[in-house]
């Protein structure tokens, strides 16, 4: 199929756009020189400019070479949204480091197989969290650790350096080459298909490419050096970091961080700072609509709301946008591409339930289930394949996942959807077994592994189940050992205890058996059928 998408493109958005020999540290260096007195980040009403945030990062990379940092090196960021987690994420990259991304919610298990799997020697983390990495840091090769500290208290951790101590080196840093193109910038963690988490190495250039491919579809709206990013969607997650964190810095906007959603302080935010562009999930969304306090002008310095991670209901965005007269375009990445490869366009017709077109040099195609090779007419249904340079080098140390992932330039996303005659994207399913609950990626196998622990679990399948609030919740069949009796709670706090609250069942049914194939395969598909 030709790349009609293209023809919606106004002769002044560029349809291919290259891609400069640039780092992401350089591309703040060129912001701070075009915009140095501008707001670059703005916190708890606290604000940095683009030369104090220049000054800032260059001492966080001086500070890492002075306590051993080299080239290559994987730096470890497990914060929520905070101007620190900005000038460690800018300043390990300057450094030649690689950034890994930690969710802040993870529990003991799940940050030692990340620790161990990226072999990060240095973490910089929020204060709070370091318990949790106290029960697991013997099991890791984790040398240097820098606590942030929001609340204004210190307490005594001896693991630990805190953040503004570590910064007082009182040296320039030394320059590092960087191969932009070679060179990976960031490990972004995501799901296996065998269930163990894969570090997506994405490069300064794929990044780079993004961030312009974002900023080129937006060309018509976006104003350099005037925007105002609300961030409130996670930094450590991919689209945050991109759309949120990168965006703002690349197009030279106060980036406005909040560390958590809640609905009644992201209101009183915009009200103060008057946003102009809102990156959000559909829960945001949702959750905002049932706010008493939602008038028609709430949002009015709003020009574009982005909704990424999860599929809107067309429902919701008719509602949202009656009530506040913002428009939301909703759009498709994986942490595979940085992550953002189509948008509804801002120039062209909107189609409520499909995820837009594709982004300046991107190109997409539908194939086979099979195979991989016929490529599927406009609205027969298929695995999307992607190419473009903000596709991944690759899956850290997996070799095998790599080749299956990246074939002849092309990600196989393990997406499936079905394109229109006018190369609008739809996406149907997952063939992947991946849940989004709340924009939170949720593995079943990690889920089904800890409810295995458990000793009055004999079989366990976890599925996604439609969920009018979170877009999907996590649902636990179970079968019980014949020895046992055990009540939903009791395994519901089992599985508090041993991973993210975002991953824990919210729903239990118990069975007296699972759906198998001949050869004794749980038939998880059977069961997500059946639960819905």
């Amino acid at each position: 199929m030709s790349k009609v998408w293209l023809d919606l493109y106004p002769e002044h958005i560029k349809k291919e756009i290259e891609i400069p020999n640039q780092s992401l540290p350089q591309m703040l260096k060129e912001s701070i020189s075009a915009y140095e007195e501008n707001i670059a980040l703005h916190f708890n009403r606290d604000e940095i400019t683009y030369r104090k945030l220049g000054e800032l990062t260059d001492a966080f990379t001086a500070a890492l070479q002075k306590a051993g940092v080299q080239k290559g090196d994987r730096v470890a960021i497990m914060l929520p949204n905070c101007p620190q987690f900005v000038i460690s994420y800018y300043g390990s990259l300057q450094a030649g480091a690689i950034v890994t991304q930690i969710n802040p919610m993870l529990v003991g298990k799940e940050l030692q197989h990340i620790l161990m799997d990226s072999g990060a020697k240095t973490i910089v983390i929020y204060e709070p969290l370091l318990p949790v990495l106290e029960q697991i840091i013997s099991d890791t090769f984790i040398e240097n650790v820098i606590k942030v500290n929001l609340e204004g208290r210190n307490t005594d951790h001896d693991i630990a350096v805190g953040f503004n101590q570590f910064l007082e080196v009182g040296e320039p840093p030394l320059p590092v080459n960087i191969n932009t193109s070679e060179d990976v910038a960031v490990l972004q963690y995501t799901g296996g298909t065998t269930g163990r988490s894969k570090g997506a190495m994405l490069t300064h250039r794929n990044l780079l490419a993004n961030v312009m491919q974002g900023a080129e579809f937006f060309n018509d709206t976006l104003e350099f050096g005037k925007e105002r990013v609300l961030t409130v969607i996670p930094l450590f997650h991919v689209y945050g970091m991109t759309s949120g964190m990168n965006l703002a810095i690349y197009t030279g906007a106060m980036n406005i961080l909040l560390p958590r959603f809640e609905p009644e302080e992201l209101l009183t935010t915009i009200k103060e700072t008057r946003p102009t562009v809102f990156p959000g999930v559909p829960t945001m969304y949702i959750s905002l609509l049932n706010q008493a306090h939602l008038t028609n002008d709430s949002l009015e310095s709003i020009k574009i709301c982005i909704s990424g991670s999860a599929p809107i209901p067309k429902e919701i965005i008719r509602q949202f946008e009656e009530k506040s007269k913002a428009t939301i375009l909703e759009g498709y990445g994986l942490s595979e591409t940085s992550p953002s490869t189509h948008t509804n366009p801002y120039f062209s017709h909107r189609k409520p339930g499909s995820v837009g077109i594709g982004l300046p040099s991107t190109d997409y195609k539908i194939v086979d289930l099979g195979n991989g090779e016929k490529e599927m007419a406009p609205g027969e249904a298929g695995e999307i394949a992607i190419k473009g340079p903000q596709i991944m080098k690759g899956y850290w140390n997996m070799p095998e996942e790599t080749a299956h992932a990246l074939r002849n330039g092309w990600l196989y996303t393990g997406d499936i959807a079905y394109m229109d005659e006018d190369g609008y994207l739809y996406i149907v399913d997952r063939k992947k077994d991946l849940i989004i609950a709340s924009g939170y990626n949720v593995y079943p196998r990690d889920v089904e592994e800890i409810l295995y622990e458990h000793p009055a679990v004999q079989e366990a399948v976890v599925v996604g189940v439609p969920d009018s609030y979170r877009g999907e919740t996590v649902k636990a069949v179970i079968v019980l050992n014949d020895d046992y009796q055990s009540e939903e709670e009791d395994l519901i706090d089992h599985c508090r205890e041993n991973m993210a609250p975002y991953k824990v069942p919210r729903i239990i049914e118990f069975r007296k058996e699972l759906p198998k194939t001949n050869v004794g395969k749980i038939l998880r598909r059977k069961v997500r059928e059946e639960s819905h």
